[in-house]
């Protein structure tokens, strides 16, 4: 096959007998040129199918395009693909364009991904934050370019985010299972360091002590290694003498490992409610902590076309609500475990 080079700008400009300032200007500025000279410079262009680039001419004022950039985690992640596509949602229906990139939820390549991304000039960057620090980001920033933080606020920068109620979902889950008459209650998550879990550990815990239970080290499960299943500690926790008969999980990925766990023990019993929702959990009658992923991309792109305008503007945190749905796991009520 014979690749063909592809249409230039003059090549438009020769076909629709205009000059290259007037093609550019059909482009950029159309409301400036006739409507006639219009229509015969977009025909020469579908002929030859010739796309303008936003990014050349953008480089080329030296100013930001109208592509915004989006760094999330690993691409297996159903949460992370939602949040993109309703970013995606928001943007183009305000002409903007997205470019996503992928850290694979490693600290280490945050910053690479970053500067890789800022040096197309972006509109603006959001971000899920992984690094403990963000600060590299800040000379972007005083050089106007909006920084936006999903699901996680940045740290040492100034920049807006927009998170989850983190605190209060596990709190009412947690809650929930202590109205029914559970006590031992386990709470396992990986990665536990990042904002996100300390937020809903931090919820477990006070649900908990709100109900007198204040020694609660032993049915946690915590882990900063997602190359490790969960698997492994959860049938740990499962095993120990003071077993709990009800488990939060502090993400999707854990909730599926302690679905493995309870299904290979033929644990029915032992009640489970999961954060985030995914795929299938309604099928398999799991009770999660559920948001809408979209609604947090869509507001996480809002911001970001708002602070574009005004740069200057005060930051600020916006929380996104969760809530319970109750499918069956969450619902079971406690038991005594038999002793060895």
């Amino acid at each position: 096959m014979t690749v063909q080079q592809r249409a230039t700008l003059a090549d438009v400009a020769r076909l629709a007998g205009v000059s290259s300032k007037t093609v550019s200007r059909v482009f950029t500025h159309r409301d400036l040129v006739a409507p006639e000279t219009v229509d015969h410079v977009l025909a020469a262009a579908k002929r030859l199918r010739f796309r303008p680039n936003p990014l050349a001419r953008g480089l080329r004022r030296g100013g930001p395009t109208n592509t915004i950039g989006f760094i999330m985690g690993e691409l297996s992640n159903p949460f992370y693909y939602k949040v993109a596509a309703g970013i995606e949602r928001e943007l183009s229906a305000n002409g903007f364009s997205l470019v996503v990139s992928t850290t694979d939820d490693t600290a280490e390549g945050e910053e690479r991904v970053a500067e890789a991304l800022l040096g197309q000039r972006l509109g603006a960057l959001l971000l899920i934050p992984v690094a403990d620090d963000q600060s590299y980001l800040e000379g972007e920033r005083h050089l106007g370019t909006p920084v936006i933080a999903i699901d996680r606020p940045a740290r040492n920068l100034v920049a807006d985010s927009i998170v989850l109620e983190n605190h209060r979902g596990v709190f009412d889950a947690t809650t929930r299972l202590l109205e029914r008459g559970h006590r031992r209650i386990g709470y396992v998550c990986n990665p536990a360091s990042v904002y996100t879990q300390a937020e809903r550990l931090r919820g477990y815990r006070d649900a908990l002590a709100a109900y007198g239970v204040v020694d609660s080290a032993r049915w946690e499960r915590l882990a900063d290694d997602l190359a490790v299943p969960a698997d492994g500690f959860i049938a740990d926790l499962l095993d120990a003498p003071d077993a709990p008969t009800a488990i939060i999980t502090g993400n999707n990925r854990v909730t599926i490992s302690a679905l493995r766990v309870l299904r290979d023990r033929a644990d029915a019993r032992t009640a489970l409610i999961g954060f985030d929702d995914f795929d299938t959990a309604d099928v398999l009658g799991v009770s999660v902590i559920t948001h809408d992923p979209l609604a947090l991309g869509r507001a996480a792109a809002a911001i970001a076309i708002e602070r574009m305008q005004d740069p200057a503007g005060f930051t600020r945190q916006l929380e996104l609500p969760t809530w319970i749905l109750e499918r069956g796991t969450g619902e079971r009520p406690p038991f005594e475990r038999k002793t060895a």
